[in-house]
């Protein structure tokens, strides 16, 4: 009788009072958790939307003038773009005019503003102070020592690796070593692996990838961990990235150059990592720790998550308490 007693009004409120505050709770952590991501999304210009509510799709309709009637055609796909990925770019908060002729305003599009010559980077990054640290006119000198400038000249423009859509400064920016290799070796496929790019610039035929590197063990494990440009370029210390692409004759093929203690990827691929160390684990313990371990030094980061996690529950738990503390008052 005396536990059925203590079992009513009482205990009733307390096991409706908890569901209602984790219901509660589940539902501020899933608004924070929406206001997030939309938070993370970078909102475009109504110019630009304007020029992508044709430009993002597979058709597109105007009134022909000779038939008096309106024409619905395909969209060029060279000519359709990722809302997304354009978002996510260096240039996302650009309006396309300030690249394009303002005449592209006017539409239908008058057939000859294809031809007009684009931007290269130093048009609008040469000499800008603002710009200085990236070096452009120092890349642009390396670039102009490379293969691919010294068979193609102007005509090969920053634009056929960088595609000022959609470029961005992984090796600046990323937290990944993997996400710097895979972005960077995208931008080579995007022709090594393209007959129709590829012959944009070359009249020969385009090689089969796996058959040149035939001498190199392991292809597939290095194509997915090291950058095509650690073996095709020449590092120059104070460039974030080697542009000079080297003739295939002078590509390196010694593996004691990456596989030895003073490895050449130290001065390449590994000062990303090393940057990144520095950033995520303070400088401190990176010198101390110099790649061994040291106790106090060294971190997992999967146990700092746990950490992290533990810590955010106890705070949960303790804020719960005291709610329910201050109902039962």
């Amino acid at each position: 009788m005396l536990e059925s007693e203590i079992r009513t009004p009482a205990f009733l409120f307390n096991s409706r009072a908890m569901r209602s505050y984790f219901q509660l709770f589940v539902f501020i952590i899933s608004i924070c958790s929406i206001s997030g991501i939309k938070a993370q999304e970078k909102p475009m210009t109504p110019e630009n939307e304007l020029c992508l509510k044709c430009h993002t799709n597979q058709t597109f309709t105007f009134q022909n003038t000779l038939t008096d009637a309106e024409d619905k055609r395909m969209m060029n796909p060279l000519y359709i773009m990722n809302k997304d990925h354009f978002a996510s770019g260096v240039h996302g908060k650009f309006k396309c005019t300030d690249c394009h002729s303002s005449d592209y305003e006017t539409y239908p599009h008058n057939a000859e503003l294809k031809l007009e010559p684009l931007s290269t980077c130093l048009d609008c990054h040469g000499g800008d102070e603002q710009y200085a640290a990236y070096q452009f006119e120092k890349i642009d000198e390396e670039f102009q020592k490379s293969v691919h400038f010294q068979k193609s000249g102007e005509s090969f423009t920053c634009s056929k690796c960088h595609d000022q859509h959609y470029y961005q400064a992984k090796s600046r920016t990323s937290s990944e070593v993997s996400e710097i290799v895979g972005f960077s070796n995208e931008m080579c496929m995007s022709c090594h692996s393209n007959n129709n790019k590829f012959h944009l610039i070359s009249d020969e035929i385009k090689p089969e990838l796996n058959k040149i590197h035939d001498w190199l063990p392991n292809q597939e494990l290095h194509f997915r961990n090291i950058r095509c440009i650690e073996c095709h370029t020449e590092v120059v210390d104070s460039l974030s990235v080697s542009h000079n692409i080297l003739p295939k004759e002078q590509a390196l093929r010694n593996c004691v150059e990456c596989h030895s203690k003073n490895s050449m990827l130290i001065a390449s691929l590994y000062k990303y990592e090393n940057l990144q160390n520095r950033t995520s684990e303070g400088k401190l313990n990176t010198i101390i720790a110099n790649k061994s371990y040291v106790i106090g030094a060294y971190q997992n980061p999967l146990l700092n998550n746990i950490s992290i996690l533990i810590f955010l529950m106890a705070l949960a738990g303790i804020g719960i308490h005291l709610i329910f503390r201050i109902i039962k008052k």
